[in-house]
């Protein structure tokens, strides 16, 4: 955390992320290099440059599916938050796959060709008017350059540069990115394949990314039942539902999403959006006082949404009072850093 911009560093988890990451993509390597081929039912030996263009394009894809379902699935089930955090390292790894992946094809198909081989990727098929033969080259190398785009302004210096709001949109071109993904590998491989495996794990991929994504939103956009909306007050569940040190997070009328945070017997009311990076504060807890930010260790105070000195990053505040053992938030934020006192849960609200 910085009063300015400074990298964000190194941590054990981080390299303990890394280290399984690349033990994950080295095995799926090796078991398609070595096992692949005895399973296969190719009428003649695959070569091996095709062979290995093979084994790192399914890896980048399959890597894609899982980088587009640890964001869904995180907001299922808190336990797999711990897989959300450093997802950045799993894209830039992933771009790494993909250009190995690249270079095979076109070394292979084009190295020999009168053009220069990275034009005659282009230039070789021009037949874009038609399905079948269409040109799906062109679809592979408008994914990779957006993945080389991803991977290059990953680093938090481009956060901070761009600003959060425009880091966070030109980080959606992953959907684009995976749809051109699906669209070279519907339009190429999957069109000449003898063996239909391929098929039907592409076909599954797809389905799986988007059903959690339609599951976690369906999910996000529910209020809870219990709602109100009397001079802006919204009630956004009970006491209980709140254990210490942590907090309820909800999404009010207006689209505000707040974190409720019990602690020492007290509630506050903070936005649940770090001023980092956008991080999940509610998905955090209180360490030593303050809401710690999951993703990078920001921290602000629950009161007044300040960050502890020197440091001085807020975010939005919330008033907030009982009603009973339902909690009721008032819609309408705070300007960021404003103090707003804690309310005291009595003998009625107690219960956790």
């Amino acid at each position: 955390m910085s009063a300015r911009y400074v990298p964000v560093q190194w941590n054990r988890n981080k390299y303990f992320y890394d280290a399984v990451l690349t033990l994950a993509v080295g095995a799926y390597l090796w078991l398609f290099l070595n096992i692949a081929p005895t399973i296969s039912n190719h009428s003649a030996p695959v070569d091996g440059a095709i062979h290995n263009a093979r084994a790192f394009g399914t890896c980048a894809f399959l890597m894609l599916t899982v980088i587009l379902s640890i964001g869904p699935l995180a907001r299922l089930d808190e336990r797999l938050l711990p897989l959300l955090y450093n997802r950045r390292h799993f894209g830039v790894m992933t771009c790494l796959v993909a250009l190995t992946h690249a270079g095979f094809v076109v070394d292979w198909y084009f190295n020999f060709s009168p053009t220069p081989k990275y034009q005659a990727v282009l230039a070789a098929n021009t037949s874009y008017g038609q399905l079948l033969g269409f040109p799906f080259e062109s679809l592979g190398m408008l994914a990779l350059l957006f993945l080389i785009i991803l991977a290059a302004t990953s680093h938090d210096f481009w956060l901070s540069f761009l600003t959060p709001r425009i880091w966070k949109w030109l980080h959606y071109l992953i959907y684009p990115t995976y749809a051109l993904i699906v669209a070279h590998v519907g339009l190429g491989v999957l069109q000449g394949a003898e063996n239909q495996l391929f098929s039907i794990v592409v076909g599954i991929s797809v389905t799986l990314v988007a059903l959690l994504h339609l599951a976690a939103a369906l999910m996000g956009q529910k209020p809870p039942e219990s709602r109100v909306d009397q001079g802006g007050w919204e009630a956004i569940g009970h006491v209980g539902e709140i254990a210490d040190g942590r907090a309820k997070v909800a999404r009010l009328s207006n689209d505000e999403r707040v974190a409720v945070f019990r602690h020492e017997g007290k509630l506050s009311a903070i936005a649940s959006v770090c001023a980092h990076q956008n991080g999940p504060l509610g998905e955090g807890r209180i360490v030593w006082g303050c809401v710690t930010c999951p993703w990078h260790g920001f921290q602000y105070r629950v009161t007044d949404g300040r960050a502890p000195a020197p440091f001085t990053e807020k975010v939005p505040t919330f008033n907030l009072k009982l009603s009973g053992e339902t909690v009721l938030v008032h819609k309408e934020p705070n300007p960021p850093g404003t103090y707003v006192e804690p309310v005291l849960i009595d003998a009625v609200g107690a219960g956790s």
